[in-house]
């Protein structure tokens, strides 16, 4: 359900948080694009499997992050130009990884118009939980061997080619169509990466990266912000802000993601101010009403509380992730 702003801030207060940033805006996406690289270099550099580790999770945080990019572009808050805003959600943070920023819009918006109701469609990712210790242990394991990306793209790719009743040549163009941002990214990708002598980086380290870390690192962040919610009709305690360190921001939370209350209570402010929007919930006495969890583990404890396994549990997951 929405949330009324001018029921928790005054107006002046609204004015300074809906302030968006062409400079901002770019230097969040140099930053993601810098770390991907900057974690390839390093493997480059010094190639062993520990740096090859690190390369894996730092660049697979950071297509995450450029995900919640991409999402923060659909509410149109990552570039104060809108065509800016646009054009770098779609080519530099959706399409690389495979997420279709025209598809998301409509549907992420019914997300927040009807959070946690029968008709919310993220519901499916929230809904099972708790699960048992042992069934969110699958999960991982299917997310680091590739198992959910396989699943998750294969069907994204049967929806593009539309059905199996039609010509070939007439699926095949809807898969051109359906994929033409994320073919022309990732061609690009290579290309560029071949042109300085290490066209092996694509497949090693951002394919493998999107296949496995960013799985896990995606369902985390799901399962964080609407998982065992105490209140599924309080917009203050229908979703969860959860507390990120310094590790857990590079390796599971980029950009301000865990400020997931606040993003719901205030569509309008983007990623890099709801910190700002948190401090002043707080400072309005908000805080004993807000669903806040101390780091990530403690979310994953309640999120494992069941103690014995059904069948939904032992099912292969479906769906798509939520961004």
């Amino acid at each position: 359900m929405l949330a009324k702003p001018t029921d928790y801030l005054t107006a002046d207060e609204i004015r300074v948080l809906r302030r968006k940033s062409d400079l901002v805006g770019a230097l969040l996406v140099l930053h993601a694009w810098g770390l991907i690289f900057g974690a390839m270099a390093l493997f480059v550099w010094w190639p062993n499997p520990l740096t090859f580790v690190l390369a894996v999770m730092v660049i697979g945080t950071r297509q995450l992050g450029i995900a919640i990019l991409m999402h923060d572009a659909a509410h149109g808050l990552l570039f104060d130009s809108r065509r800016l805003n646009d054009w770098a959600g779609v080519w530099l943070c959706g399409a690389p990884v495979g997420a279709s920023m025209a598809l998301y819009r409509p549907y992420h918006l019914t997300h927040h118009r009807r959070t946690q109701q029968d008709d919310d469609p993220d519901l499916g990712l929230s809904a099972p939980f708790p699960i048992t210790r042992a069934s969110l242990r699958r999960k991982v394991v299917r997310d680091l061997l590739g198992q959910t990306a396989y699943q998750r793209r294969g069907e994204q790719i049967r929806r593009a080619l539309g059905p199996r009743t039609q010509p070939l040549v007439v699926r095949l163009a809807g898969l051109l169509r359906g994929e033409r941002d994320f073919f022309i990214t990732n061609a690009v990708l290579f290309a560029g990466l071949a042109l300085v002598g290490y066209w092996w980086l694509y497949p090693a380290l951002w394919l493998l990266p999107l296949a496995t870390w960013y799985q896990l690192v995606s369902r985390i962040r799901n399962i964080a912000e609407h998982a065992v919610v105490p209140d599924n009709d309080d917009p203050l305690r229908n979703t969860r802000t959860t507390y990120a360190n310094p590790i857990e921001r590079l390796f599971v939370a980029p950009y301000w993601v865990n400020y997931h209350l606040e993003h719901h209570m205030f569509l309008f402010v983007p990623c890099w101010r709801l910190p700002a929007a948190h401090r002043l919930l707080l400072a309005k006495g908000y805080g004993p009403q807000m669903e806040l969890r101390r780091g990530y583990h403690d979310v994953l404890r309640r999120a494992t509380s069941k103690l014995i396994d059904g069948p939904r549990d032992a099912a292969r997951p479906r769906g798509t992730q939520h961004i």
